[in-house]
């Protein structure tokens, strides 16, 4: 059985600001919980106008108190913006605060463009190739201490906090059958290297402590609504998000516009196409079929399904609908 989750990006709406958007993440997260989602996700960005997570673990937080039972996690942190003790602290705290439901994905990636990378750094000599000791050094800090250990993680230490590699290419995956971790892959914005990601993680697994198997969370984007027609419209927000991406100048989530694809130069709808490889659009009919597919293609243990949607009652129908179709599908 493939199950289903959320990646929530906490978008920030043209016209609106960062507490409304936490509002609606809360409202998210207890929808899913309602809809027997398996896990609620928040990534971590920076200096972006349109997304309000920077401080995943401050708002993870906020968000178990306003839930009960579905796992919350980062999709993920971004290691190489952090102390592997801080991080260990934050979730070893999220941890305490509540049991059994908190995950820590890591990625490699800053999260954010070289400039505001710079003004995140901890250290002069920081740097992405660091990625695997630091992985190493939050096991440890999870782990039950060693006697006479001088450091430890408070709290966090013996609280053995999942951990889960994330990638958008093939060095994620080799990296999380080494390590033995669950490995989930980016293909919502990054769909190139998905089927070789698959593979080379699948193939090169090695049992750990914390998982026996291979296990592959892989990510949609939804833009799903009562008909095709609905869909067709409330997706032009994305594509225009995607277009501010790819210019370089990120946006707030702007609202649709009618036609807007018809707009477009055949270089942006590219990029556009690029971008939307892996998107459940349409009606529920439709949504079904493009999960049934993306199932098939990935054999993904469990599909993530990110919804940048202008309104928010339409974001909440979206979920609704992936939830309908994939029940059909199990």
């Amino acid at each position: 059985m493939t199950l289903l989750s959320v990646l929530d990006l906490a978008p920030i709406t043209e016209g609106s600001d960062a507490t409304q958007s936490f509002r609606n993440s809360v409202e998210i997260a207890q929808l899913a919980e309602r809809l027997g989602y398996n896990r609620y996700w928040l990534a971590e960005h920076h200096n972006i106008p349109g997304i309000a997570s920077a401080a995943t673990a401050v708002l993870l937080s906020h968000v178990g108190a306003h839930t009960k039972t579905i796992r919350i996690g980062s999709g993920g942190v971004m290691l190489p913006n952090h102390a592997p003790l801080v991080i260990a602290e934050q979730f070893g705290t999220l941890a305490s605060l509540y049991p059994d439901r908190i995950d820590l994905g890591l990625g490699r990636a800053p999260g954010t463009d070289g400039l505001t990378a710079q003004a995140l750094r901890r250290s002069l000599n920081a740097n992405v190739d660091t990625f695997p000791r630091d992985v190493l050094e939050l096991q440890q800090y999870f782990a039950d201490p060693e006697p006479g250990q001088r450091i430890q993680a408070v709290p966090g230490a013996g609280l053995k906090v999942p951990l889960w590699i994330l990638g958008s290419s093939l060095y994620g995956a080799e990296m999380a059958a080494h390590f033995g971790l669950p490995y989930a892959f980016a293909s919502h914005f990054a769909p190139t290297d998905l089927r070789q990601a698959l593979h080379v993680y699948r193939q090169n697994f090695k049992p750990s402590a914390q998982l026996d198997r291979p296990y592959v969370m892989a990510a949609m984007n939804l833009q799903a609504a009562d008909t095709r027609e609905q869909a067709d419209i409330i997706v032009t927000s994305l594509m225009q998000g995607v277009l501010g991406l790819a210019r370089g100048m990120p946006i707030r989530l702007p609202p649709p516009i009618e036609g807007f694809a018809d707009q477009l130069g055949l270089q942006e709808k590219a990029a556009i196409s690029r971008f939307m490889t892996y998107t459940a659009l349409g009606d529920a009919k439709d949504v079904s079929e493009r999960l049934r597919e993306f199932k098939a293609e990935t054999d993904a243990d469990e599909i993530i399904l990110t919804a940048q949607i202008f309104d928010h009652q339409a974001r909440l129908r979206a979920f609704e609908i992936a939830a309908e179709a994939m029940s059909e599908l199990i």
